[in-house]
C-alpha cells in the first residue's frame, strides 16, 4: 500500500485507512529525534493541510499549537492504554472531553441516500480535532481502535498498528526498541 505524503516515511506499520490519520497525527511527535511537525505555525499549518485536517492554510495561533499538541499527547495515553499501559489521567480525560463538547456535527444525505457527518467547531484546528475524535469513535465501533497502540518503550511511544497474529504487539519496532528492552532487562537482571 502506498502511503498519503502526510504519513512519515519511518512509518513500518501503518494502521488501515480508518486509523491512519490517527496514527500519523500522533506521530508528528517523534521522540528519537525530538522533532514536531505541530511545533511551529508554518510547519504545522502545512501537514495538517496535507492530512486533509484543514482546508487551507489557516494562522493558528501559539495557543492553538498547543492545545492540538496536548490532544495528540491524550490520544497517546489511549494508545498505551491500549497496549496494556495505564489509561489517561483525569486531566487528560477532561481534555479530550473539552474537545468534544467544542464541536457538533453536520448531518449529510448522499446521492447514494449514504448519511455524512462532518465536524462544525468555533475554529478550523477544532474541527479538525472533533474529526479525529470521529475517526477513534469509528475504529472503536468496527473494532480495529484496540490495535492501534504505542510503543511500550518509554523513551518512543510512536503509534503503530498491530498486525501480529496474537494482537500481543508491544513495540513499534522490534530490532529498535524491542531490542533496547530486551538488553536493558539482561543487564538488569545480570547486576
Amino acid at each position: 500500500m502506498a502511503l498519503p505524503s502526510w504519513v512519515l516515511a519511518e512509518e513500518t506499520k501503518p494502521a488501515p485507512p480508518s486509523l491512519l490519520l490517527v496514527q500519523a497525527f500522533v506521530n508528528t511527535y517523534e521522540a528519537d529525534h525530538d522533532s514536531d511537525l505541530l511545533g511551529d505555525p508554518d510547519t504545522a499549518g502545512e501537514w495538517l493541510v496535507r492530512a486533509g485536517l484543514l482546508a487551507r492554510k489557516a494562522d493558528l495561533r501559539p495557543d492553538q499549537l498547543d492545545r492540538a499538541r496536548r490532544f495528540r499527547e491524550v490520544i497517546r495515553a489511549l494508545l498505551v492504554a491500549n497496549a496494556g499501559g495505564p489509561g489517561p489521567t483525569t486531566e487528560q480525560r477532561r481534555q479530550l472531553a473539552a474537545v468534544a463538547d467544542n464541536g457538533s456535527l453536520h448531518l449529510t444525505v448522499g446521492r447514494g441516500n449514504e448519511i455524512g457527518a462532518s465536524p462544525h467547531a468555533a475554529t478550523p484546528l477544532d474541527a479538525a480535532l472533533v474529526r479525529l475524535l470521529l475517526d477513534i469513535r469509528d475504529a472503536q465501533r468496527d473494532g480495529t481502535w484496540s490495535l492501534l497502540k504505542a510503543c511500550g518503550n518509554d523513551e518512543c511511544r510512536w503509534a503503530f498498528y498491530d498486525r501480529s497474529h496474537s494482537r500481543r504487539g508491544r513495540w513499534c519496532d522490534m530490532a529498535v526498541c524491542g531490542n533496547r528492552l530486551k538488553n536493558r532487562a539482561l543487564r538488569a537482571r545480570q547486576h
